[in-house]
């Protein structure tokens, strides 16, 4: 047998349907809770940070440990000298590039020019071997 359902339609008459999970609900946040959120996500930074900076003491700069202090000779440069010049004179036997790399890092020097005159130091190991 066959069961056929008969259902009225009423137009006055409205069922609401309950509210499935289809849609999901938005968050809206006061801007009382949009601060409040933004410093709670900020926290770990900000303690990140504190604990960095507190313990940041640690890597100062001490004089029992470090490298032993560096000897050096004093090179006068003369008309027509170039750092590449100096460093084939004073280490013929060592690289140009390494010597002049390191007489830029003795000197503190900005570029590799150089002017008439000036005393540079020259690392003692590679000034020896002249």
């Amino acid at each position: 047998m066959t069961t056929i359902a008969i259902t009225a339609f009423s137009p006055t008459a409205s069922v609401s349907a309950p509210r499935t999970s289809s849609q999901p609900t938005k968050l809206r946040l006061t801007v009382r809770g949009r601060r409040v959120f933004a410093a709670m996500a900020a926290l770990p930074l900000v303690i990140a940070l504190s604990i960095a900076v507190i313990s940041g003491g640690a890597a100062m700069a001490s004089r029992d440990s470090g490298v032993a202090s560096v000897s050096y000779e004093s090179v006068t440069v003369g008309t027509g000298d170039s750092l590449w010049s100096i460093a084939e004179e004073v280490a013929p036997a060592a690289d140009p590039r390494d010597v002049v790399d390191a007489i830029v890092r003795l000197n503190a020097l900005d570029s590799a020019n150089v002017l008439v005159g000036q005393r540079l130091a020259v690392p003692a190991e590679y000034s020896s071997g002249s």
